[in-house]
């Protein structure tokens, strides 16, 4: 039974022009909805999705649901949600939808609770707010579970953790890590969107300024590739040797927060912890320094201590707000530290979200088939998976590569022959 808790359906028009434009650049995930009509592997099968509310998020329901599935979405940020999206999901494809663009803590929770009422059989998370919630305080519905998807490095975290701890209770196959998803969709992806959420947020002029980004994982490799390309001067902060190493050997600087914070102009983190600007940065941010976050949870930045240590706060315009420290230092927050590629921009392109929602798609029918083998854990994409959509994307995009003769197949697989 359809059921909806949106922001205006009438809205419903303009959001089917947006998911049909974005669709356009979705040609895997097209071919698997195709098969899906035509198969129904997913027939019966509830889902609850708890996923950013956009356009390419769209044209994966679409696809859920052309295999047979029963769908109810509700949004895995409190910003991300595209209003006129939600609306046309519900008006025109029959999605259950509950989600609306700045919804408060609690109506966020409720929309989940929502998407947990349908007693899911799979459950499909970005950021894992979605299991933890079932896992904590709906665990009546565990019994009907027989297995999930997490899309995102956060939400990964979280269920390696809980798998850690004995407390996860169903297999959870890792999407976020599947070379088609975090190649494509945290490097280009991110690395584009977040600089456009940023843009969009305060028109300021990227070439010249200096850009300090929290986390050197595929994230921060391509946001700070982007910025390069845009005229920034880059430092990084890390906390892992290795990746820090190679940030100095790609020709970036290098340095502690409390350093870097000194000569900031736009700050921003994409690392999946917590408190990443924190008080010895805020104490040595240059006044104008802008601050904002591309990983999940707003908990990235230390906005408690902004809200305790500032004289006086403004908003300026939608989604940026400024500070006034007691020394008379402004700075600048937007999106309340939430995802400000989703909150102040539109989220990735849809070409990338192409590769990542296939990975969703194709591993839901996985896990429909597989799950009873797999018992409860975290789980890579199966590599025929990965590797299967690589090949799709390729054909799509008109690219032709070479394949191995049987000689070099043979070579790759002998040992006896070595320098002739």
């Amino acid at each position: 039974m359809l059921s909806y808790d949106i922001k205006d359906i009438s809205l419903a028009d303009a959001g089917r022009k947006r998911i049909e434009w974005a669709d356009r650049d979705m040609p895997v995930l097209a071919l698997i909805r195709k098969r899906f009509e035509e198969e129904k592997p997913l027939e019966g099968v509830r889902i609850a999705a708890c996923l950013h509310v956009t356009t390419e998020t769209a044209n994966l329901m679409r696809t859920l649901v052309a295999g047979g599935a029963e769908v109810v979405l509700c949004a895995s940020n409190p910003l991300s949600t595209q209003d006129d999206t939600a609306a046309a999901l519900v008006k025109h494809y029959g999605v259950s939808v509950h989600a609306i663009c700045g919804e408060d803590t609690e109506t966020y929770y409720k929309h989940i609770d929502s998407a947990i009422d349908i007693k899911p059989q799979v459950t499909m998370d970005d950021g894992a707010d979605l299991v933890s919630r079932i896992h904590s305080s709906r665990r009546e519905f565990l019994e009907d579970i027989i297995g999930g998807m997490e899309e995102t490095t956060t939400g990964v975290i979280r269920m390696a953790a809980m798998a850690a701890d004995g407390e996860l209770n169903y297999p959870v196959i890792n999407v976020n890590d599947a070379n088609t998803k975090h190649f494509f969709d945290n490097r280009y992806g991110t690395g584009q969107s977040t600089l456009d959420g940023v843009v969009r947020a305060t028109n300021r002029l990227l070439a010249g300024r200096t850009l300090v980004v929290s986390g050197y994982g595929w994230c921060g490799r391509g946001l700070a590739l982007r910025a390069s390309g845009m005229g920034m001067k880059v430092i990084i902060c890390e906390v892992d040797p290795l990746r820090a190493l190679e940030a100095h050997m790609e020709g970036y600087r290098v340095m502690p927060a409390a350093e870097a914070a000194k000569e900031c102009d736009v700050w921003i983190t994409v690392t999946g912890d917590i408190n990443v600007i924190d008080k010895p940065a805020f104490e040595n941010m240059k006044s104008g320094a802008i601050i904002c976050n591309s990983g999940h949870f707003n908990a990235e930045i230390n906005i408690p201590y902004l809200e305790e240590n500032c004289v006086s706060k403004e908003e300026l315009k939608p989604l940026v707000v400024e500070y006034t420290m007691a020394d008379g230092r402004k700075i600048i927050l937007l999106a309340e530290g939430r995802l400000v590629n989703l909150s102040c921009a539109e989220g990735h392109p849809a070409e990338v979200m192409d590769m990542s929602f296939a990975n969703q798609a194709l591993c839901t029918e996985y896990i429909v088939k597989h799950a009873a083998e797999l018992g409860p854990g975290c789980f890579d994409v199966p590599k025929e998976i990965d590797d299967g959509i690589a090949k799709l994307k390729l054909e799509a995009l008109g690219v032709k590569i070479d394949t191995l003769t049987p000689e070099q197949e043979k070579y790759l697989t002998s040992w006896q022959m070595g320098t002739v």
